[in-house]
């Protein structure tokens, strides 16, 4: 059959292809089963075929708890600070980064840039409480400019942990986030910017009219895939940086279901939320993409 002669004509690459499918079926969707415990009362003692149904107890008891609010507001805050301020400057710096002509000045920035992104959250988080203590080269410098007039402990403050979540996120994904645009605007013909130079154009005007609709349709799908993932929170980050001053603002979904669920051995409690993340995650994702599709024909599907 025609089929059989072109597979075994790509024998080599569709074995390597159905590698990468066997490796999701059996690590992403056989564990899919493992779903139903959010509708049971699920312990680590019996299997889940003999956990008792529920129902959607669980979901009700995460819709009913107060503080449910909380957990949303910090966690639509600083995801939604992350989307505004977060998104748009690994854009900024690759266009920059892509107008400097100076190939060891550029490696150099784009190093340095990459380098906090190889660093785990417990590294980092270790830096950000050492410079964020009150003997901290944070309060040193703004001490030294007048700024403040006696040392703050920052990590202490619930009012300054959102902006040290999304600074320190910023600082340790800007440089990572950036190879795509950079990718993207390489791919973009030489002869168009040939052409606007003729006609006059300035670096901006270039970047303006030529390299940023270049690059739309990358920046309509990144902008996809962070819409639908915004009720996540980076858990390591916020694992790290949080402690029992900060609660009030540092409480998100992900921690709370960690602490509720299962610190506590709520495994059925945490599954119903992990579900719930799921569903709306999916929902956000298939709004943003009709969205995009319909402002500038771009979408994932």
């Amino acid at each position: 059959m025609k089929w059989f002669r072109k597979f075994y004509g790509q024998r080599y690459l569709q074995v390597m292809a159905l590698l990468g499918v066997a490796w999701m079926v059996i690590f992403n969707y056989i564990p899919m089963y493992g779903i139903i415990i959010a509708f049971k009362d699920f312990d680590i003692i019996s299997s889940i075929s003999q956990a008792p149904w529920v129902g959607l107890e669980h979901f009700k008891a995460f819709l009913e708890d107060e503080n449910l609010p909380y957990v949303i507001k910090n966690t639509l805050g600083m995801s939604l600070l992350r989307l505004i301020i977060g998104f748009p400057l690994p854009i900024i710096f690759a266009l920059f980064l892509n107008e400097v002509k100076s190939v060891i000045f550029k490696k150099s920035i784009q190093t340095i840039s990459y380098l906090p992104h190889f660093l785990s959250w417990v590294i980092l988080g270790g830096i950000m409480a050492t410079w964020l203590a009150d003997v901290g080269v944070i309060n040193k410098i703004l001490m030294g400019l007048n700024l403040i007039q006696e040392p703050i402990t920052y990590l202490a403050e619930p009012k300054y942990f959102w902006t040290i979540i999304v600074a320190s996120d910023i600082w340790k994904e800007l440089g990572w986030s950036a190879i795509i645009y950079l990718a993207a605007i390489s791919s973009v013909s030489p002869e168009y910017y040939e052409a606007a130079t003729i006609d006059g154009a300035g670096r901006f005007q270039k970047i303006w009219n030529i390299t940023l609709p270049s690059i739309k349709g990358t920046i309509s799908i990144l902008f996809i895939l962070a819409i639908s993932g915004i009720l996540n929170s980076n858990f390591d980050q916020i694992l790290v940086l949080r402690n029992s001053l900060n609660e009030t603002s540092s409480n998100v979904i992900d921690f709370y279901v960690y602490q509720t669920g299962l610190l506590s051995a709520r495994y059925s409690y945490a599954t119903a939320v992990g579900l719930i993340k799921s569903v709306i995650a999916l929902i956000l994702l298939l709004g943003a993409n009709y969205v995009t599709k319909k402002l500038n024909n771009t979408s994932l599907f």
